[in-house]
């Protein structure tokens, strides 16, 4: 069994690299493409994923997957200060197990099987000197109702897996409700333009998740960066007729490291609204977060690939090294 088992992770490590092999080709094969004449466009569709399989074939533990649908689109009001008001609408899902999937005993779960699904809806404030302010409120619900099961045996038989075991213990059902907020300011750059670092942070309170983080976003462009204020960066890329601002191609890399004060996180703790959770633990105040990104523009798409780490948000974990899961974006320009 052991052997067949390597055998299939084998065979999923060199599927992985011939995706990545013609990707990058793919890439490549397109670049002359980025070359477009600027434009104006006020909407966006995106869609993003969040997965430990990205980074790794081996792990499937934590955060484990993520999901994550949305639609952006310039508002047609906005203060005298501003440079430009963006609305969001998003879809997401968000699911979380112990060490293993496939734990056969309650008393080895090292951290809840749980999951949450939501539904949001955020302004953008973009500033013209440089800053943005984003507020979101979150509903939806977290436990059995979010399906996270379902979701997660789906997955599973997709690439061939065994089916999770232990999603009777989740957290339980419990109402969501999040408000959320995220502000960025430029801080400075080089005189080339092809690097530049600002100060992040963001707060979050409600029924989910209470936190503060505060950290650094650093750029490293392959041309001239775009203002903060006008970057698939920061989520500022949309413009229309009444913006001082068009189309920019960017091309990038990135690092963001944060560090979080976590007071209150329901997928770990249980929510406070249902108490009858069986498997539960306590939460690491203080996590710090890394990501390490490439962000390129491709006429109307825009794509990203991000590798995520953050140390242990939970006590007495199996593995205490902390958690690796990968991202991938894609997003589309409409008119």
């Amino acid at each position: 069994m052991k052997n067949l088992l390597q055998i299939h992770h084998f065979k999923l490590v060199i599927l992985y690299l011939f995706a990545m092999k013609h990707l990058l080709f793919f890439c490549f094969l397109f670049l002359p493409i980025i070359l477009f004449s600027q434009e104006k466009y006020a909407k966006e569709i995106s869609f993003i994923s969040d997965n430990d399989f990205y980074f790794s074939t081996f792990n499937d533990r934590y955060y484990t997957n993520g999901l994550f649908l949305s639609y952006k689109y310039l508002s047609k009001t906005k203060k005298e200060n501003q440079e430009k008001r963006i609305l969001e609408w998003q879809i997401g899902h968000e699911m979380f197990t112990p060490y293993e999937a496939v734990v056969q005993s309650v008393n080895l779960h090292d951290r809840p099987f749980a999951s949450y699904l939501f539904t949001s809806f955020g302004v953008n404030r973009i500033y013209k000197n440089d800053r943005t302010l984003n507020t979101t409120i979150q509903i939806g619900v977290i436990g059995p109702n979010a399906f996270g099961k379902e979701l997660q045996d789906f997955i599973h038989d997709i690439y061939g897996f065994k089916k999770a075991i232990g999603w009777k213990h989740q957290i339980k059902n419990a109402f969501g409700l999040n408000f959320n907020a995220n502000y960025n300011q430029f801080l400075i750059k080089d005189p080339s333009n092809h690097y530049d670092i600002s100060w992040i942070n963001s707060a979050k309170t409600g029924t989910i998740y209470t936190n503060i983080s505060s950290g650094f976003y650093a750029r490293l462009g392959f041309k001239p960066l775009a203002r903060i204020i006008n970057s698939i960066a920061f989520k500022t890329n949309l413009n229309d007729k009444n913006t001082s601002f068009k189309r920019e191609i960017e091309s990038f890399l990135y690092i963001k490291p944060l560090v979080r004060y976590t007071l209150y996180d329901a997928t770990i703790q249980g929510s406070f609204l249902n108490t009858t959770s069986e498997v539960t633990k306590e939460v690491v105040p203080f996590v710090f977060h890394l990501e390490l990104g490439l962000k390129f523009t491709a006429n109307r798409f825009h794509f990203g690939y991000i590798f995520n780490y953050n140390t242990n948000k939970s006590k007495n974990l199996r593995y205490d090294n902390g958690n690796n899961y990968g991202t991938v974006s894609v997003h589309y320009l409409l008119h």
